[in-house]
């Protein structure tokens, strides 16, 4: 697995890489010291997993990550206490604390492999399908969602609510701008307000003026415009 660390202290970063070189299955690509350089080398390099300081001078490594279309497997490598971390209610893979022992980063990275052995695949091209993570951050508060577990996202006005568990943290960004970044064989354009999880469908019904009332498990429904209606009903079917 490609790995990148990003740390504004140099030691911090060459004492990782030495504690690294016993785990074989991560291989460190690049160091960043800052999210500016960060965010070009996941463009070069695509790494699949960050080892991510926090308070980086400039960007913090929250921003580096809220700017980021799709998010790779993140281990966060901290001074913040657990208390500090808990507050941000990041939902991320692991966290190390400063000073970093062999036993927790081996703890870190059998955390890694087993969340690449329970991926099924990944979406084709660009496109960002279920098994693929994001992150959202509305205020302070900061989650790493996967997109399975994202049932619906709703428009309104120049952001995006996004519903996952009990959330609706809000996004800015256009309802356009995201359906062109979701695949299509996992999400559908209900209407010009609603993009829904098709994995999440429970139910459909007809509706006013030839559209739909769709389901979704936990309860929520989704009008089907008219002209979306004869797509969704030949998508879900055999």
């Amino acid at each position: 697995m490609k790995a990148l660390i990003v740390d504004d202290e140099r030691l911090a970063r060459k004492e990782l890489m030495k504690l690294l070189e016993e785990h074989s299955s991560i291989e460190v690509v690049g160091e960043a010291a800052n999210a500016d350089e960060a965010e070009k080398m996941i463009e070069e390099l695509n790494p699949e997993l960050l080892f991510l300081d926090i308070q980086m001078p400039g960007r913090t490594g929250f921003q580096l990550l809220e700017s980021l279309d799709s998010a790779p497997l993140v281990i966060f490598t901290t001074a913040y206490d657990e208390f500090a971390i808990k507050a941000f209610e990041v939902n991320a893979l692991d966290y190390l604390l400063k000073p970093i022992t062999a036993e927790r980063l081996a703890e870190a990275v059998h955390k890694v492999q087993d969340k690449e052995r329970s991926r099924s695949g990944r979406s084709l091209g660009n496109k960002l399908g279920l098994e693929d993570q994001v992150f959202v951050k509305d205020g302070e508060k900061c989650w790493f969602v996967s997109l399975a577990n994202i049932r619906l996202f709703e428009s309104d006005g120049n952001y995006i609510k996004v519903f996952f568990d009990n959330n609706r943290p809000m996004i800015h960004k256009s309802l356009n701008a995201l359906d062109e970044r979701l695949d299509e064989r996992a999400f559908f354009r209900a209407s010009r307000k609603h993009i829904v999880n098709l994995s999440w469908v429970e139910g459909i019904e007809p509706w006013f003026n030839g559209g739909l009332m769709v389901r979704l498990r936990g309860g929520d429904k989704v009008e089907v415009s008219r002209r979306q209606a004869a797509k969704f009903k030949d998508m879900m079917s055999l």
